[in-house]
């Protein structure tokens, strides 16, 4: 393939502590504020949503130990990309990539930029269409112009977002080291003082729902079914941890600060994420969570702390949450445009893709296309419902990564491993079973958002066999 204009070449801008923030960033995002709303509606008990949340980090955690050995590997701009092209061949790793584009990391962007534009919409309302357009569903499955004011602001932002990415990385890492350095002072504000000042009950956390146990408790699977389901909520929350690998080319000495950057960060958000969540329901009974669960454009957190502060901390909690959907869509848009470059380097992707701004040295025709399907996505459904879909995707393949750290041992035993995994083979194990068990669960919990996952997956082969075939043939 022939290149048309002179190409730039990527800077290592990330030492260790930089590549934290920036794991951070990519984390801490609109799950820590929203999501144990759907959660107790889902599980109704305090303890078992504090359960499910733990449960997700102790997940999330055998993952980042497992995946850190071939993140010591292998430090190729696109992360779990190379990885796979690496230990499985060139398909499986465009099939990841393509689900990266047209689900995963895409779906991310718009469903936390719609976090944004609801919490500016509970400072300024933003204007709908009203009417039969509220309702009015394409194909029986979305509804476009639903909220259209909360949609368009989020389509913004992604813009605005894009826009700064492409004038360089590290304008990128300064806009995600300054937010997240305030997020994490603030939520450890909203932790002290929930739990400290708020008036809230320890009776609380013990005290389920009303109406619990759920009907959902007497299916095939019990109370294991709405577990999951529940946690596809947390695992949201904790979705990212992956995004420091794409990076891998920027990041100095990664062989290192890969691995530490994936273990120290994992266990910075599990930490905030126990408390913040216990600091929510210590305030809020079940019956009111869930109440707020039932409402479309309620923010869990946002009520928390109007029940204690009144309406200054309404403008305070929505001024935090604008902040941090703005700090983690920017550490998305910024880390996974590697992915969708580095399949064009190997001739998976558009050419037009293969392509770093000589100025700038970002790859900013991907930035482009990535900004464009994430605002169609923004229009195609609820924020629930978009992240539902794209933790479904993300499973498929995490266990995948899991598998591989098998694999690889197996072709490349003399390797240099910077990391070795621990608990090495039972962790890894662990957490394949618990990948393969949460992708299963979905199928029959959520259908909707497991089958749109899938077909998005699987439409990518046309594109596979097209690329491959024009721009592969020279990049085995």
């Amino acid at each position: 393939m022939s290149q048309q204009k002179p190409q730039g070449s990527f800077v290592q801008e990330f030492g260790l502590g930089a590549a934290v923030i920036l794991f951070v960033s990519s984390i801490l995002g609109s799950g820590v504020y929203k999501k144990i709303a759907p959660m107790s509606a889902d599980l109704q008990s305090p303890s078992l949503v504090l359960f499910a949340w733990l449960l997700a980090g102790v997940i999330t955690l055998f993952g980042v130990l497992t995946t850190a050995e071939i993140g010591g590997v292998i430090t190729e701009s696109g992360g779990p990309y190379a990885y796979f092209r690496r230990i499985y061949g060139r398909r499986f790793a465009f099939y990841y990539g393509w689900s990266s584009f047209s689900v995963i990391q895409s779906a991310s962007i718009a469903s936390i930029s719609y976090v944004f534009a609801q919490s500016v919409n509970s400072l300024v309302a933003l204007p709908a269409l009203g009417g039969g357009w509220e309702t009015y569903t394409l194909l029986g499955l979305f509804t476009p112009f639903a909220n259209l004011g909360v949609k368009l602001t989020a389509i913004g932002l992604i813009t605005l977002l894009a826009t700064i990415n492409y004038r360089g990385v590290r304008e990128g890492g300064w806009v995600s080291k300054v937010i997240t350095i305030v997020v994490v002072i603030s939520l450890f504000f909203i932790i002290i003082t929930g739990l400290g000042m708020s008036g809230g009950s320890v009776d609380h956390l013990r005290q389920a729902a009303s109406s619990y146990p759920p009907a959902s408790f007497n299916g095939n699977m019990g109370w294991i079914g709405p577990l999951f389901a529940a946690m596809l909520g947390a695992f949201w929350a904790y979705e990212g941890w992956l995004n420091i690998g794409f990076i891998g080319e920027e990041v100095k000495n990664p062989q290192r600060n890969i691995p530490l950057a994936l273990i120290f960060g994992i266990l910075i958000i599990i930490t905030i994420y126990l408390l913040v969540n216990a600091a929510y329901l210590y305030v809020i009974p079940m019956d009111d969570m869930i109440a707020i669960a039932n409402s479309e454009n309620k923010i869990a957190a946002v009520e928390v702390i109007k029940a204690y502060l009144g309406q200054p901390g309404v403008l305070f909690i929505s001024l935090l949450i604008i902040i941090t959907t703005v700090g983690c869509t920017n550490a998305t848009i910024l880390t996974a445009a590697r992915i969708y470059y580095s399949m064009a380097r190997n001739g998976l992707f558009t050419g037009r893709a293969h392509y770093l701004h000589p100025r700038f040295n970002t790859p900013s025709r991907v930035l482009a296309m990535q900004g464009v399907w994430s605002s169609l996505l923004v229009f195609s459904g609820t924020f629930d419902q978009l992240t539902d879909m794209l933790i479904f995707a993300s499973f498929i393949f995490y266990g995948a990564i899991a598998a591989g750290i098998f694999v690889l041992r197996r072709k490349e035993p003399d390797v240099h491993r910077p990391y070795k995994a621990f608990g090495y083979p039972i962790i890894p194990i662990i957490f394949i079973m618990f990948c393969a068990a949460l992708v299963i669960i979905t199928c029959f919990q959520r259908p909707r958002e497991a089958g749109i996952g899938l077909f998005l997956i699987l439409i990518g082969t046309p594109f596979y066999w097209y690329w491959n075939r024009k721009y592969g043939t020279s990049k085995e």
